[in-house]
Order: structure tokens, then sequence, then C-alpha cells
């Protein structure tokens, strides 16, 4: 095996672990070769396959989608990349969401203000809410006319003192997230039916206090989710939306 490293050599060239090694390894992502006494050798094919596989991991791809290219099946690349684009950009966001937090929290320091660690704390949590507010304001300035907008904020006010927003829009994104992976499915069958019965409950503290301008605007702003996905944080996605509107079609049409 003269053209072959053993695997200490290989870690220090790949800059992977033994622990990493190992695991492709076990994954079926590498083979090495074996000297006679069972140690692992990798000689130039299973080198450059690991130069691969470190490289597709940088673009962002899973274990398993590695595995399938290096084995020669089909993939939908352009969705990967897609999705990985999209996902850099929404980091690219939060980053430039935190720099102006954080220029702002320096001015006050260069105000000669006193900050100490919770005042810290503090103004972080209050610089995330004003931007993600900056964000809706702006949205919802986009997409619904005045009095739309007016009445939104009016039945955002008006629900109850105690809902709490945030475990609210927890339990919603993890109904988004068991949609999308259920999908495709049929919207008429029961378990589009069970999803959309979710869904409704999701909407009904909103329908409790929503006036006709504020359903109305709220319609118009999902209308256009596609536009502005990413943008502002939302507890679904375009694709569960829109599986909400086939999944209640589908049902009125079974009541007619």
């Amino acid at each position: 095996m003269h053209d072959s490293l053993d695997i200490a050599e290989v870690a220090r060239l790949t800059g992977l672990t033994l622990r990493a090694l190992r695991f492709y390894e076990g994954r079926g992502l590498v083979t090495p070769l074996r000297t006679a006494s069972g140690r692992r050798h990798y000689g130039p094919a299973q080198l450059e396959r690991l130069h691969q596989i470190v490289a597709m991991k940088r673009a962002g791809l899973t274990l398993a989608q590695i595995h399938s290219m290096t084995a020669g099946r089909h993939i939908d690349l352009r969705h990967i990349v897609v999705a990985q684009i999209e996902t850099l950009a929404d980091r690219e966001r939060e980053v430039a969401n935190t720099r102006t937090v954080l220029e702002s929290i320096l001015s006050r320091i260069d105000r000669s203000e006193p900050i100490d660690v919770a005042t810290f704390c503090s103004l972080i949590r209050q610089g995330e809410t004003i931007v993600t507010k900056d964000k809706w304001d702006e949205l919802t300035s986009r997409y619904m006319a005045t009095d739309q907008k007016e009445a939104f904020q009016q039945s955002v006010a008006a629900l109850p003192a105690d809902f709490d927003n945030e475990a609210h829009n927890a339990k919603w994104k993890d109904l988004s997230d068991r949609i999308n992976a259920a999908l495709p499915m049929d919207p008429a069958s029961p378990q589009a039916q069970a999803f959309l019965d979710e869904w409704d409950e999701m909407i009904r503290p909103f329908l409790a206090v929503a006036s006709p301008e504020m359903l109305e605007g709220v319609k118009g702003l999902h209308e256009n989710i596609e536009s502005w996905e990413g943008d502002v944080a939302s507890p679904f996605d375009a694709e569960a939306y829109r599986f909400h509107q086939r999944a209640a079609e589908a049902r009125e049409a079974m009541r007619r």
C-alpha cells in the first residue's frame, strides 16, 4: 500500500477527526482499504471521496443526500441548492438584525450610559422586538389598506391578556412542520382533514376578536405569502398555508 495513508495522516490532511472518518465509514460514504492486520488505509480514490464529502457538507447537503449522490442515485440537486441559498439569506438577515441591535447598544455605551449584564440582555430583547415589529409594520402597510391595518392592530390588542403568543406560534410551527412532512397528500383524506381541524383551532382565538376588515386584510396578506416569506418570522410557511386552502376547499366540496 505504497500510495495509501493511515487514518491519522488522512485526518491531518482533510481536517476531519478520527471519529468523523469512522462515522463516514459506518454510514457507507467511504470504504477504506485494510492492511493484513486490519488497520485502515486510504488510497487516492478514498481520499478524493473524503474531499468530496467535505465539499458537499460545506454546501449544506445532508449525509443522506451525499450518500445518494456518491452512490450515483438521482436527487433534485437544484432544489437542494435553492434551499441552501434561502437558508443563507435567512442567516444574513439575522446577522444584519443583530448588527443593528448591537450598534444601538454601542451608541449608548459611547454616550457613557451604564450597561450591566441585565441591561444588555434587556436591550437585546427589546431590539429584537423592535426589528420584528418594524418588519411587520412594513409588511402590513404593503399588503393592507389603511382601515385593514388599523383593524388588524385593534384585533391583536383585543386578544386576552393571558394569550401566550410565543407558545401559540410554537404550536403552529409544529403543525406546519408535520403538514410539510406528510405532503403530498390528498386534501380530502382523513389525515388532511384532521390537519385542517388543528389549523382551524389555531386561528380560533383570532377569529374571536376579528373584524371583517381585519379578516379581509389578513387574507390579502397571506395570498401573497410567497412574496414575503422569509422577510418576517411566521409560524407557518407558504406550502403549509396552501395546503390549508386546498383542505378547506375539499371539505367544502364534500359538504355540497
